[in-house]
């Protein structure tokens, strides 16, 4: 029997704001210190008093903004009540009637094989709480400790209608709209580091039963997914493990289940609470929030990803990879933008000389990627270009675009150059003086290396002369090892078929 998968998200993002969401204490989910970034208010102690945090509620209506969100100008908090160790309340502060949004979607696109297709996911709501703290589970002892740094620091809500079908479909919303918080500064949205949590609603339905009260299609929780791929991975092993359990006539139950990274497989943890279960009520030590126009016209919204796709590709012309790559990896596509603008000015000072058309400086953008996504990448080695230990400036790789551009050096030298700039930091000119590396482009010097190559290869001349033209590529390998790759290579080609003549 087949059965259709429906899937909703709730995604947790820790905001990145100086403070905390109800407090003074730093937000900072990285502090190595247990407990450190703690307070009265945050730890709940007796007589303290939460205040609002006014840049979290504005990155959450920029985020609300961006994904078509409508805006809720009047809105309040309230306390859901649960017991757990590292909420030190007894509580959380959250919203439930009255989110600062609801109603928006997302358009992404799913691949499939070699298909592409938009889809459309639609956006329940988005609001505003605190996070809780982060229990730590020694190993081999019988105990669990606490660390309560991350408790009161703000935290946004998201939650999709059930509009997604497939792991690859949850996969692609989350992809996306980590790219737009990370765009927007809303967040650093990493899920590694926990600043972006995601929970799966997943129920299977056979394609064959329509009616309302079937028993099948009951919804299972699958809690703190941490990474794209644990998404993707607990997403197809609950759709085997619940397509399992209706082929044999049993029910589904509905619960909140982990998910065992080692073992790829979801595990039951407890049965799932429903909105009553958390006596949910207003804050009483909390004023409603009435948000005016001027409050909202202090929110502005930049390019988003979509939009940088739509301008990389039209503006540069470059292919659907390089985009994605440039786009994803928003400080690699900072720095490519930075080395062009340079570009543009090399140009502008060279316009009479080099008469470089709109056309061939889309070619010279196109350079400027391939260098970054191969050579400069492979020296970054997983380290970023924002990073205080990278040294080469985009002023300096653009200079060293330019020297490839106009032939002043060739691949092979541009390679041994470019390492130099990334260890030293040093523009290219200095380099190129100290270390030698300019190509030979005189006429006569060239003549007599290339004269001295032919006559150590007579063979391969030979072949030449019958019409191998392999055997030009040899000699052309010869001549570039004796000038240890410095021969300017249209000279040499010029020479060298001279010569063969």
């Amino acid at each position: 029997m087949d059965y259709n998968p429906t899937i909703g998200l709730e995604i947790h993002v820790e905001l990145a704001t100086k403070s905390k969401m109800f407090c003074s204490c730093k937000n900072n989910s990285d502090e190595k210190s247990p407990n450190l970034n703690i307070c009265p208010i945050c730890m709940a102690h007796p007589g303290t008093l939460p205040v609002i945090n006014k840049e979290a509620v504005k990155k959450v209506i920029k985020t609300a903004l961006a994904l078509n969100c409508g805006i809720q100008k009047k809105t309040h908090f309230e306390r859901k009540n649960y017991f757990y160790p590292d909420l030190p309340k007894g509580y959380q502060i959250s919203q439930y009637s009255a989110p600062l949004s609801k109603k928006g979607y997302l358009d992404i696109q799913v691949i499939t094989g070699s298909k592409v297709e938009n889809k459309k996911i639609r956006i329940e709501r988005i609001h505003l709480e605190e996070d809780t703290g982060k229990l730590i589970h020694p190993q081999g002892k019988n105990y669990s400790l606490i660390d309560f740094n991350r408790v009161g620091i703000p935290l946004m809500e998201l939650v999709t209608e059930p509009d997604i079908h497939s792991a690859s479909e949850a996969r692609g919303f989350i992809r996306e709209l980590q790219l737009i918080l990370r765009y927007l500064g809303v967040s650093d949205a990493n899920m590694e580091k926990g600043e972006m949590r995601a929970e799966v609603n997943i129920s299977l339905k056979s394609s064959k039963i329509e009616t309302q009260n079937s028993k099948l299609g009951t919804k299972v929780e699958i809690k703190n997914l941490n990474s794209l791929r644990a998404v993707e991975k607990s997403i197809e092993y609950e759709m085997k493990r619940q397509k399992e359990i209706l082929e044999k006539g049993e029910l589904v139950i509905q619960e909140t289940r982990g998910w065992d990274e080692n073992k790829e497989t979801t595990i039951s943890q407890r049965e799932k609470e429903e909105a009553h279960d958390y006596r949910y009520f207003p804050e009483p030590d909390l004023l409603p929030l009435n948000l005016d126009d001027e409050f909202l016209k202090e929110i502005k919204i930049l390019e988003l990803p979509r939009e940088t796709r739509i301008r990389f590709k039209n503006e540069y012309k470059l292919d659907e990879k390089t985009v994605e790559v440039l786009v994803f990896n928003k400080e690699l596509g900072a720095y490519f933008e930075k080395t062009v603008s340079e570009l543009r000015v090399w140009v502008k000072e060279k316009k009479d000389k080099l008469k470089i058309t709109d056309e061939e400086f889309k070619k010279l953008a196109k350079l400027t990627s391939n260098y970054i996504l191969t050579d400069l990448q492979g020296l970054l080695r997983g380290s970023s270009v924002k990073g205080e230990e990278f040294l080469i400036t985009p002023e300096n790789f653009a200079e060293f675009i330019s020297m490839i551009y106009t032939g002043e050096i060739s691949s092979k030298i541009a390679k041994t150059l470019l390492k130099e700039m990334f260890e030293k930091g040093a523009d290219p000119s200095q380099i190129i003086g100290e270390k030698e590396l300019s190509l030979i482009s005189d006429e006569a010097e060239l003549e007599t290396i290339i004269k001295k190559v032919l006559d150590e290869n007579p063979k391969p001349v030979e072949d030449y002369k019958k019409g191998k033209e392999t055997a030009l590529q040899f000699l052309i390998g010869q001549i570039m090892t004796k000038t240890k790759g410095k021969a300017n290579p249209e000279l040499l080609s010029k020479i060298l078929k001279k010569l063969l003549a």
